[in-house]
């Protein structure tokens, strides 16, 4: 899968599950219509749905959405709720970022013990 379609992936998620919530929270805690919570309950659900068409395994897309998933919950707060970050929460998403680039960078697969027993059978030294 491309990165550009991963990252699109994983930006749609995000708008989706905070976008869910944050509907949601408008209609529990501010006692905006039911339609707020039927419509963010729609999103979550979409949410769920979304994540499954990345191609890689579910703990390394989750574990890689996370760190995306803070860096959108605080664009989502400084844009619609106005809340500015501090020194504090930009560290803090800088450091999910370098979480991102090591989850999601390919790697070569790890061989499984008994393909190193039998690659040491047929080579040895």
């Amino acid at each position: 899968m491309s990165i550009l379609k991963s990252l699109s992936l994983f930006f749609l998620a995000g708008l989706c599950e905070i976008g869910g919530g944050y509907l949601i929270w408008l209609w529990f805690k501010e006692d905006r219509s039911i339609w707020y919570g039927i419509s963010g309950a729609v999103l979550l659900a979409l949410y769920g749905v979304v994540a499954t068409y990345q191609t890689a395994s579910f703990g390394r897309v989750y574990a890689t959405y996370g760190g995306v998933f803070i860096i959108l919950s605080l664009l989502w707060a400084w844009k619609v709720d106005h809340f500015k970050p501090d020194r504090y929460d930009i560290i803090g998403a800088l450091v999910c970022i370098v979480g991102v680039l090591s989850c999601s960078t390919p790697r070569a697969p790890i061989k499984q013990p008994a393909a190193i027993a039998a690659e040491i059978k047929t080579n040895p030294r």
